[in-house]
Formats: structure tokens, C-alpha cells, sequence
């Protein structure tokens, strides 16, 4: 697992301090983004049934070209010390591996299996008017704060 962050951090990078037009880029991004998820079926649960039944690779395949896209991201991103649009460094920089993440993959599967959707879907069959996604955004608002109750309980 790797994190990257900025070797600045400024109080300008705060959300009150971000103007409308780059608020609005985000949403252009974002639609994009969920437009892109519903054409590709990324979206369909029957798609999602397919692939946790192991019945077609579309979803395998969609999911194995967002990591070859990650992995050769992060190594452009290592290889040509590439800069944020602010300037600062990007670092990236290894995470311990725990068996919390086991364990938190495990539900996060098990919810997805069930619900057909994990976040980014969720917010685009939101987008595309399916109200039934509703209960989704409830289930993984109720399953976030109830992650934050019990955090200090959980390996980390």
C-alpha cells in the first residue's frame, strides 16, 4: 500500500480556501468520472453478480486496468520526481502491512457482493437517478461512522 503526499501542506490547500472554478473542475472530473463507470457497466449489478460468481472477466478486466494504471502511475510518479500542479514534491512512501487491511478488504468485499456497488458506482447510479442508491449512501455513511466508534478497538 503506498501513500503519497505533498512535501508542502499549507492552510491554502484547506477547502474554504478553494475557489468556485476549482470546485467546478472537480465536478466535471467527477461527472466524468461517473459517466465513464455507467458506459463501461461498471454501474450494473447484474455486472457484479457476473464477477463475484466468476461467470465473465468484464469486471476483471476493468478492475485489472485501474491497477496496471496505478502501478505505471506510481512509477512515472517515482521515476521523473513528478511535481503537483503547486510545485511541491510528491513523495511516496511504503505503508506496514497489517492484518486490519485482511480483515477491512474482507467486509468491504462482502459488502460490495451484497450491494452490487462499492463508493465510486454508488455516487454515479446516484448521478444517473437510481433513488433505490440512496440506501447504499446510508449503509456506507452508517458503516463509516460506525468504523470511527470503534477504531481504537480495531488492528491497525
Amino acid at each position: 500500500m503506498a501513500i503519497i503526499t505533498s512535501s508542502q501542506n499549507t492552510s491554502a490547500d484547506t477547502p474554504a480556501n478553494t475557489s468556485l472554478s476549482t470546485n467546478i473542475k472537480y465536478l466535471f472530473v467527477g461527472a466524468f468520472f461517473g459517466l465513464v463507470l455507467s458506459k463501461s457497466e461498471a454501474t450494473s449489478w447484474y455486472r457484479m453478480q457476473e464477477m463475484f460468481k466468476l461467470q465473465s472477466f468484464h469486471m476483471f478486466g476493468i478492475i485489472g486496468s485501474a491497477i496496471a494504471v496505478g502501478v505505471l502511475s506510481l512509477y512515472i510518479i517515482k521515476r521523473f520526481s513528478v511535481k503537483t500542479f503547486k510545485g511541491d514534491t510528491v513523495s511516496v512512501k511504503s505503508d506496514p502491512f497489517s492484518k486490519g487491511y485482511v480483515i477491512g478488504g474482507f467486509l468491504f468485499g462482502i459488502g460490495w457482493a451484497f450491494t452490487g456497488a462499492c463508493p465510486g458506482p454508488m455516487f454515479a447510479l446516484l448521478g444517473g437517478g437510481m433513488s433505490v442508491a440512496i440506501v447504499l449512501l446510508a449503509s456506507a455513511l452508517l458503516g463509516t461512522w460506525t468504523y470511527g466508534m470503534i477504531r481504537d478497538k480495531l488492528p491497525h
